[in-house]
């Protein structure tokens, strides 16, 4: 089996401050269409899968065979697509400060999977029920990504889903201390993307994406997912619009 890389992140040290670090160059991407960040196009992706590469900067950290390891823990997030008269948006949660682990981060609803989850869409689906209060039947599952493992050794897989009307929010405020929404298209617009560099005194040099919208930092595992579903839509774009130009 092949290695699973371990990396941990300062962010439990006194002082760290993510969005305190450099900026390092990264791969300049395009937009993507606006037609792509639509339902419809979305569905349809998902629905026909296309090839693809994950985010390089993080490819060892992507779908990683973890079955045989008790150290890691598999777990699974859920990232809602809400359609609002501008485009769609997509749903996040700030994490309550008194928590131990990622304490006032924003996150996607998830978390680890339970011995009772049927599976790891079972599982995201629980969570988001029991985080921010949305049951499963008003979720539409359009697919899912790969898993990535985390820096506090979590393989958290992602499920991608459209929240249909009539849902209602009632957060658990033991675990969420803010819900809300940023439009899809700033979510994947790679201008809003950053990559970061840590240089530890001791270890090896680490690196974060980042993604800034308003007065909201997402980073690490988070705005890692973010950059992968970019990379899918943007491959499905792609094999579109080849399909759509007539041979010579």
């Amino acid at each position: 089996m092949d290695p699973v890389p371990r990396v941990v992140w300062p962010r439990h040290v006194v002082g760290f401050d993510p969005t305190a670090q450099p900026v390092v160059p990264s791969a300049s991407l395009p937009e993507l269409a606006p037609a792509t960040l639509q339902l419809p196009f979305i569905r349809q992706a998902f629905a026909n899968p296309v090839p693809w590469q994950v985010e390089p900067v993080f490819t060892g950290h992507f779908d990683l065979d973890v079955s045989q390891r008790r150290d890691i823990t598999p777990a699974a997030v859920f990232i809602p697509l809400i359609q609002r008269p501008n485009g769609l948006h997509v749903m996040l949660t700030r994490r309550a400060a008194h928590l131990f682990k990622h304490a006032g981060q924003i996150c996607f609803p998830g978390g680890r999977i339970e011995p009772t989850d049927a599976d790891y869409v079972e599982a995201a689906l629980r969570e988001t029920w029991e985080e921010v209060g949305v049951e499963p039947r008003y979720v539409e599952l359009l697919g899912t990504q790969p898993s990535f493992l985390t820096s506090t050794r979590y393989t958290m897989k992602p499920v991608i889903g459209y929240l249909r009307p009539g849902y209602r929010l009632m957060p658990d405020r033991s675990e969420v201390a803010e819900v809300f929404e940023v439009p899809l298209a700033s979510l994947l617009s790679p201008a809003l993307h950053r990559l970061h560099e840590i240089r530890p005194e001791n270890g090896p040099v680490r690196h974060f994406f980042s993604v800034s919208w308003g007065d909201y930092f997402i980073w690490g595992a988070t705005a890692a997912l973010i950059r992968n579903l970019y990379h899918y839509l943007a491959a499905a774009e792609a094999q579109a619009v080849g399909k759509a130009t007539p041979a010579p």
